[in-house]
């Protein structure tokens, strides 16, 4: 009887399993099918819902608090190496000697950038998420000040004479000067677009500043970028310089003698289909010599070889002798070591013409060229030993300090910093990311077109043989994660076929990630990449009278005239917090000639501030021009009845509106307001 009784409940069970088994794995495989838009990914559901997880348990038990080194600094005796360490807010204190760690100094949010004064008792942090630089004393190991800056600081340069501070803002495209006797900013000088880099002349008589963003202009004109020029005792702009058909220019630095300025630079190819990456015509990568004398050129070489892209070139620094110069190519885990006296050569011996022409001969590299040297993953900045014979490496996404033995050329050894040793799924998706192993000959990684995982202000052709149609503007990534479809044309349902199948096809031409890779770069791009705060127009989350009239603007439902506006046609309904964003295709009436017929995604507007050009096509320069130029048929939210002081404080919410986790409050109770109006 027990016996009967046993397998009767075990063939209910056993029945009832096949029951939930069979159809269930068949509908499984159809939802991972819909999700990765390919038949063969594993039936994994951790990849989806645990990786990607916002459960705050989830979220610490799954990941590691990894150092990031970013930029370094080296003491005047070689002895210590002080380390940025970008993601925990930290500047580490190394002993060369002895490869240890010897200090760790809390500073601001996201610290970028870091230099010693001309005593070596003090370190300057920029701290790019918190608008302003740590003081800290080294003897003590201790922040001892905090200097108020523009908006998101970066690379530092002090004056001549050590009495002012010079702070390149990335984000207000500015530079400050601070005066150190005072600690105030005294001046601030426009400069080029999202600038970073920075470089004092050996004679202290001219300060140099990149920028990573080209100028606006319309599609089809080619790209230029700005140069700026400071002279250190008037403080004031003396030039900005044309750099034609590049962008992306992170760092510089001056050779000893003053001739030459090297920086570091990428030529994109925006005008042409996106698939000519097969013929080498996507991305390529070098260095701008910039000659100091009258009427001096600036020359572009690539450092590309036929075959071989060396992308996302990131820092330059250049031997005490100027023999050499070393700069870290971040996509290939690889330094360039290059033969200054080789450059001087080919400048010498080549006409005005050549010139234009050797910019993109992938030939060129090697006659300056003198060794590839590997490296950790995702190399930044680069620091020299004072007698030139250790080159010091931070390899970001390896918590690592590679150590470069100069005379030899050969990489000796790493410092480890300590951190984990686990390499988690976000931080496999991160290495990924910024790693262009995955494109036609290593052309260019994902940070190549979304630097600091936001977009690069360009303009893409991304037809297949069409030249001109269906151009696209590059969008941010911050906050992606939840916003699906993707693409402008919302035919992406997922990250995994926006990152997978459609990736491959259309950006790459390579083979797929693999399967694991895949969910890596998903889990990573997700959950992991977040906005910064938006500390130029809403710092406190208090926001102005003019804001606020703004936000009445944007959350209407009557015209100033009383009428009511069509529900479709409200601020709001295409773009309601936290994400500001419906997730609905709309007609804005905003297709050009050249695009084909389709309704557009809805973006979301976190930091819309920070993302110009705006639509789809990148044809409006400003928040302003979307609705002056391009909006005046009112399908693209009802305006045209505002003042122009209302269009005004509009224009001004807009740019208040910051990371969607400031505004989960504000969802609810406008959920709760739907609710009860329906």
């Amino acid at each position: 009887m027990k016996k009967t009784k046993f397998l009767l409940v075990f063939g209910t069970l056993l029945v009832i399993g096949l029951l939930i088994y069979f159809p269930g794995r068949k509908w499984a495989r159809k939802h991972v099918n819909y999700k990765t838009a390919v038949t063969d990914h594993p039936l994994n559901c951790a990849s989806c819902h645990i990786n990607t997880s916002k459960n705050t348990f989830i979220v610490k038990m799954l990941n590691e608090d990894y150092y990031s080194p970013f930029k370094s600094a080296v003491s005047k005796d070689g002895s210590r190496l002080y380390v940025v360490a970008q993601d925990l807010d930290q500047l580490l204190v190394v002993d060369t000697e002895n490869k240890t760690v010897l200090n760790k100094v809390m500073v601001g949010v996201h610290p970028h950038s870091v230099i010693l004064d001309q005593n070596n008792k003090l370190a300057y942090v920029s701290n790019q998420w918190s608008d302003n630089v740590s003081v800290i004393d080294l003897d003590s190991s201790k922040v001892v000040d905090t200097l108020k800056t523009g908006n998101g600081p970066s690379g530092l340069a002090l004056s001549a004479d050590g009495r002012f501070l010079h702070v390149v803002n990335t984000f207000g495209s500015d530079l400050s000067i601070i005066n150190l006797a005072t600690k105030e900013e005294i001046k601030r000088l426009v400069t080029g677009s999202d600038p970073t880099g920075t470089a004092l002349s050996p004679d202290g008589k001219k300060l140099m500043v990149t920028s990573r963003r080209a100028r606006m202009v319309p599609y089809g004109e080619p790209l230029v970028s700005d140069l700026t020029l400071i002279n250190d005792s008037t403080q004031l702009v003396t030039e900005h310089l044309d750099v034609e058909e590049a962008y992306l220019m992170e760092n510089i630095a001056f050779t000893p003698s003053g001739d030459l300025a090297l920086m570091t630079l990428i030529r994109p190819k925006n005008l042409v289909p996106t698939v000519q990456v097969e013929g080498g015509w996507m991305m390529t990568h070098g260095i701008g010599i910039i000659e100091q004398k009258e009427d001096g050129r600036i020359v572009q070489l690539l450092l590309d070889e036929p075959n071989s892209y060396y992308s996302d070139p990131f820092d330059i620094v250049i031997s005490p002798d100027g023999k050499k110069a070393y700069v870290s190519s971040s996509g290939v885990d690889c330094i360039s070591v290059i033969s200054i006296d080789s450059i001087r050569t080919i400048l010498k011996s080549s006409s005005a013409k050549k010139l234009e022409t050797i910019s993109n001969d992938l030939g060129m590299s090697s006659r300056f060229v003198i060794k590839r040297i590997k490296t950790g993953e995702n190399p930044k900045g680069l620091s020299l030993s004072p007698d030139g014979k250790k080159l010091y490496i931070a390899e970001q996404l390896a918590d690592m300090i590679g150590v470069v033995n100069t005379e030899t050329l050969t990489k000796e050894e790493s410092i480890d910093l300590g951190g984990p040793d686990r390499i988690t799924e976000a931080r496999q998706g991160r290495r990924l990311f910024n790693n262009a192993g995955h494109t036609f000959q290593n052309q260019y990684a994902c940070y190549t077109c979304h630097p600091d995982h936001h977009e690069d202000g360009l303009v893409y052709n991304m037809a297949g043989k069409d030249m001109g149609r269906n151009v696209t503007n590059t969008q941010s990534l911050r906050e992606i994660g939840d916003t699906p479809p993707f693409k402008w044309n919302g035919k992406n349902q997922t990250i995994y076929k926006q990152d997978g199948m459609r990736f491959s096809t259309v950006l790459t031409r390579t083979e797929q990630f693999s399967h694991d890779d895949l969910d890596a770069i998903v889990a990573y791009i997700k959950r992991y990449i977040k906005n910064p705060p938006n500390l130029m127009y809403n710092p406190q989350g208090e926001l102005t009278e003019a804001q606020l009239r703004g936000k009445e603007l944007f959350n209407r439902s009557t015209d100033n005239f009383g009428n009511v506006i069509p529900e479709n046609n409200r601020c709001v309904t295409c773009h309601p917090p936290p994400l500001f964003t419906n997730l609905k295709p709309a007609d804005v009436s905003t297709l050009a000639v050249t695009d084909d017929s389709i309704l557009f995604d809805t973006p979301h507007l976190n930091n819309i501030f920070a993302s110009a050009p705006y639509l789809h096509d990148g044809r409006a320069r400003t928040l302003e021009e979307i609705w002056t130029i391009y909006g005046q048929d009112d399908k693209h939210g009802y305006v045209n009845d505002m003042t122009k002081m209302q269009l005004n404080d509009l224009i001004d919410y807009l740019k208040s509106i910051r990371a969607s986790e400031y505004y989960k409050e504000e969802e609810t109770v406008q959920h709760a307001s739907f609710i009860k109006t329906n």
